[in-house]
């Protein structure tokens, strides 16, 4: 499996020669469901695939997939041998930095503590095979929230862990890794160009003075108009960033590209990954819903125990409080049930992933399952297939169908 590192170099190589611009796609596994579907699609496509794993997802302690490192590899390998694949699959770290995971700030933790832990993440992601790690220090929980750190923190931090993932990488006699760093959190809106200038001059005098030049990022985050709550990509602000990243071997990546209004310009605009997460769990949460619906059809045949899957559900996302992560302005005094249809719809699709696996849910999913198999129905498939087929949507625009013949 090649370097991330030269596939970058790469695709820029193509643009230059004319050939068809592509744009790698990252999913974010948060559910088993979505890592087999991503599997499927790129068995389908004959495509490269990239996971990009946050520490709420996927960590060496609690993380809501309940898989450690380790544990995520392997299942995604399990999936490859499912569907006899050989061809390239990328775990990635998303977001590695202090207070990005959400127990590190509902903690408490200084900013000592944090470090520490995601240094030890950074330990297990190294260790169980993650190709790319996302550098990610922009956070800091002892400033304001519209407060941005200083250029030099940010750097300084940067430089700390890269320079920690190397030592444990060489350590271990393990292949190089790739990188990924951001100037600043992504929150929608444009890129700071004079910001993001300054940040590309400290981090290349940081690397070189600490001999790490080797490990210059192939991959910068850049705020290029997208949020989870605002879908349209501003390809005049990414192709700017490419002109001034591509000299130096490196793209952008995007983050948030879930339902983007204009996916197909992102290969286009020069832009060389780019994540999608939430808009596959709000499948996943849709096709359960089709489901559920079936299941009263069988009910009324053979009357059966009903699974209540979405009523369970439900009740799970609001119990456990994660909806309350994503309130607009406005709602913070409002309960769940005290909100309007829309929004509660919106929630229990995107709150869904931190919940699939409660056991409740569990049960109830396996109760539904099983109802729907006396009819014939293959219920596991028939959600694997609906959310395989969101993801190809993203590598046909993506150009990114047979791509492992020119770039695996």
């Amino acid at each position: 499996m090649r370097d991330l590192n030269e596939i970058i170099r790469e695709l820029i190589l193509h643009r230059e020669q004319g050939k068809k611009p592509i744009t790698l796609l990252a999913v974010c596994p948060n559910s088993s469901a979505v890592l087999e579907a991503a599997v499927q699609a790129a068995v389908r496509n004959r495509s490269i695939m990239l996971f990009a794993a946050t520490l709420n997802q996927v960590d060496f302690e609690a993380s809501y997939t309940g898989w450690t490192q380790a544990d995520f590899v392997r299942q995604m390998k399990e999936y490859a041998n499912k569907y006899n694949w050989s061809g390239p699959l990328y775990p990635c770290l998303d977001h590695g930095g202090p207070w990005l995971k959400d127990s590190h700030s509902l903690e408490h933790l200084t900013y000592s503590e944090t470090m520490d832990k995601v240094k030890k993440s950074i330990i297990a992601c190294i260790e169980a095979g993650y190709r790319l790690l996302h550098i990610d220090p922009t956070i800091d929980r002892t400033y304001s929230n519209n407060q941005l750190l200083p250029i030099q923190m940010v750097v300084a931090r940067t430089v700390e862990l890269i320079a920690y993932a190397e030592h444990i990488r060489l350590a271990g006699g393990l292949p190089k890794l790739a990188y990924e760093v951001g100037s600043e959190e992504v929150h929608g809106g444009l890129v700071d160009f004079g910001r993001f200038g300054e940040f590309l001059t400290l981090l290349r005098s940081q690397l070189d003075k600490n001999n790490l030049d080797q490990c210059w990022p192939c991959l910068f985050v850049a705020q290029i108009g997208t949020d989870l709550h605002t879908i349209t990509f501003k390809p005049g602000v990414a192709r700017r960033l490419y002109s001034i990243l591509a000299p130096l071997g490196s793209m952008v990546k995007g983050h948030y590209t879930d339902w983007v209004e204009n996916p197909e310009e992102y290969p286009i605009s020069g832009i060389g990954a780019a994540n999608v997460g939430p808009e596959f769990t709000a499948q996943e949460f849709m096709a359960l819903v089709e489901l559920e619906a079936q299941e009263r059809v069988v009910i009324e045949q053979m009357r059966v125990t009903p699974s209540r899957f979405g009523e369970t559900l439900q009740n799970v996302v609001v119990e456990s409080g994660r909806w309350k992560k994503w309130i607009l302005p406005g709602e913070e005094d409002l309960e769940f049930s005290k909100l309007n249809a829309s929004r509660r719809e919106w929630l229990l699709k995107t709150g869904s992933r931190y919940i699939w696996t409660n056991e409740q849910v569990i049960a109830a999913r396996n109760i539904l399952y099983n109802n729907l198999k006396m009819n014939d129905i293959d219920a596991h498939n028939f959600v694997i297939e609906k959310i395989t087929q969101v993801i190809e949507k993203y590598l046909w625009v993506f150009n990114l169908k047979n791509s492992i013949d020119s770039l695996g």
